[in-house]
């Protein structure tokens, strides 16, 4: 058998499991399996590798997307640029008894494809507020480079020079950034009536309002903006597409 999973801790869905089991066997990749790998700590990693040689693909989840990093021997431009990976091919060497492990970043692609067509002219010309700071925020950062669009990031407890605690986000900061995308964990199932403390209120219909999470459809951030008329969209078509384009990398010679 050849074996891939997904690598995170807790692992509360099914999404990947029944997204990649549902793909190899459309491919008649009958001798491919995909497994939830709850890693406790990140350690676990490396002890886990040795009980198997044969690992070919992991996508790698929370909270994991950056301290996975140095137990890779490669990463893309993409992963290298976001400091942060959520897919990785994975080569056994039979000779030497070890896996070469590259590590990708397609949250990339499938923010950016998922984003890109909601966008109008007036938000391409403001500016992007990015909820979090962790490995999910960094691909959205990323993307919104690329376009130039900029971008002030905020968390519950912001600690970085360039970010701002939610307590600091006032009327101004949000009518002068009419992108507001969730990259936090807030409002996932089962904790769903959560969401990150902003001034709701002051958000519009100009907005774009983005959220990674999935589960459920309607987070309590997707609720609260479209009280106010914004545009929303949750974080399923971008999950589909980085599953695709992580499928794709596994597949590749």
């Amino acid at each position: 058998m050849i074996e891939f999973g997904l690598i995170g801790f807790p692992l509360n869905n099914t999404f990947s499991k029944d997204f990649f089991t549902e793909r190899f066997k459309m491919l008649g990749l009958s001798n491919y399996t995909y497994s939830n790998l709850p890693l406790p700590n990140v350690q676990d990693f490396e002890l886990m590798l040795k009980q198997s040689d044969k690992f070919s693909g992991f996508n790698v989840t929370i909270p994991y997307k950056q301290s996975i990093i140095p137990y890779l021997n490669e990463l893309s431009d993409e992963a290298k640029a976001c400091n942060a990976v959520n897919c990785i091919k994975a080569s056994y060497n039979q000779a030497h008894q070890s896996y070469y492990l590259k590590g990708h970043n397609t949250d990339v692609y499938g923010f950016e494809q998922s984003f890109v067509p909601l966008l109008t002219n007036l938000q391409k010309k403001s500016n992007a507020l990015v909820l979090g700071s962790g490995g999910a925020a960094q691909a959205v950062i990323y993307t919104l480079k690329k376009m130039g669009i900029s971008h002030t990031i905020a968390s519950r407890a912001a600690q970085e020079s360039d970010s701002l605690p939610y307590s600091a986000i006032t009327e101004a900061i949000i009518k002068d950034h009419l992108i507001i995308v969730n990259c936090t964990p807030l409002g996932m199932f089962p904790d769903i009536t959560s969401k990150a403390d902003i001034p709701y209120h002051f958000i519009s219909k100009q907005h774009l309002c983005y959220d990674l999470v999935y589960l459920p459809e309607e987070t309590a951030f997707i609720k609260a903006c479209k009280n106010r008329e914004a545009t929303t969209k949750n974080g399923l078509e971008m999950l589909q597409l980085q599953a695709q384009k992580s499928l794709e990398i596994w597949l590749s010679k």
